[in-house]
């Protein structure tokens, strides 16, 4: 048996290299880890949506904040034609009340949503109202687009905005005049549209893809031959996908087994630019040509320096004013660096490496794209 001895300090060394080589091999044998969604977020069902909902009301028991009748006569005619409905004669007498708000009503009303269940609904003012706090609304009808009415809503105003004000100082803090009145309307009448007897479902993505769309359907396919025996679904375009739904299962649970498959999404290479407030987004399949740039800053610098000329004493003279400008012209930068992307990490580091501000990146970006070097779409908002 040979014995072979090593100092201590070459037997880490040696340590710490087999170390670093055993996780170089593995982490080049792992797989990449890719993100995948779920169906049920990626899409929604064709025809099962929500439905708008709108109205006119009232709202009463304001401490002086509401609308001014006389700048608001819609007010008052509301107000008047509710106490008519309620007995009380009030035709050709002046209202003064300082206590009521016209405003608008609005509710999403949810899909197979039943007769008696509560939904939210919005309060604003249409009015001259300067808070809606403490207040509360009166029953409002709320129609969709057909004109039928479909709920009706009531109930205390929740309102999170302040308005504060006095004679010589005003607070505001978040939006007064417009709040919401938790389960405040009623369902009144049922949207017609069920799942029973529905054979034929259609997916629709929220992003559309043609790729996204033939991955849909060859997960749901590999699910559906090991669950049902069969293939049930294909691509029809870049938005939908359409599934032939098995005789033996209910469409709610088909919907909420092929809801939880996940599929790896692609999106086009595509990069979104925000002027107003200096945003870029650079979406990960963007590929920058390889070009060569230059980017410099030119300041120009205007200074005004009047000089004052006072006249001799006993002279009789005026006092005049000497105009003298100064211009001078300032060029930062200008240095050429070559730009290239094979992915998303090297194109970030070559635009860092220039060190370029949001703005610097936006014109540069919106230069590369008119040289064709850009390989993705630029939107401008």
């Amino acid at each position: 048996m040979i014995h072979a001895s090593f100092p201590r300090t070459t037997l880490g060394r040696l340590l710490t290299a087999g170390a670093a080589a055993l996780a170089l091999v593995l982490s080049a044998a792992a797989p990449q880890a890719q993100t995948a969604s779920r169906v049920k977020d990626i899409t929604t069902v064709q025809g099962v949506r929500d439905n708008q909902l709108i109205g006119y009301g009232l709202v009463i028991g304001l401490q002086g904040t509401g609308d001014t009748l006389r700048n608001a006569p819609f007010t008052e005619q509301a107000l008047k034609s509710m106490l008519d409905r309620m007995g009380v004669a009030v035709r050709g007498v002046p209202l003064r009340a300082q206590n009521v708000a016209a405003v608008t009503v609005t509710a999403t009303l949810p899909p197979f949503v039943g007769v008696g269940s509560k939904i939210d609904v919005s309060v604003s003012s249409i009015g001259d109202a300067t808070s809606l706090r403490g207040g509360t609304l009166v029953v409002t009808p709320l129609t969709g687009g057909d004109g039928q009415v479909y709920a009706v809503a009531q109930g205390q105003v929740q309102v999170s905005g302040v308005n504060v004000q006095g004679q010589a100082a005003e607070l505001t803090q978040g939006i007064a005049t417009a709040g919401r009145v938790p389960n405040g309307a009623l369902v009144e009448r049922k949207v017609p549209g069920s799942l029973q007897g529905v054979d034929k479902l259609v997916l629709e993505l929220n992003n559309p893809d043609y790729r996204t769309a033939a991955k849909i359907a060859d997960v749901v396919n590999a699910y559906a031959e090991r669950r049902w025996g069969s293939r049930i679904a294909a691509e029809r375009d870049l938005r939908t996908v359409v599934m032939n739904k098995p005789a033996s299962v209910g469409a709610a649970r088909f919907l909420a087994e092929i809801g939880q498959l996940e599929v790896e999404t692609d999106a086009p290479a595509r990069v979104v630019i925000d002027q107003a407030t200096g945003t870029v987004v650079i979406g990960a399949n963007v590929r920058v040509s390889q070009v060569a740039l230059a980017h410099g800053n030119l300041t120009l610098r205007v200074t005004e320096s009047p000089t004052v000329i006072q006249p001799d004493p006993f002279s009789l003279g005026e006092t005049a004013v000497e105009p003298n400008t100064f211009v001078s012209a300032e060029e930062a930068g200008g240095k050429i660096a070559m730009v290239d992307g094979t992915d998303l990490q090297t194109l970030v580091h070559g635009l860092n490496r220039i060190g370029l501000k949001p703005t610097d990146i936006i014109s540069i970006l919106q230069t590369i794209k008119t040289a064709g070097a850009l390989q993705a779409e630029l939107i401008v908002q």
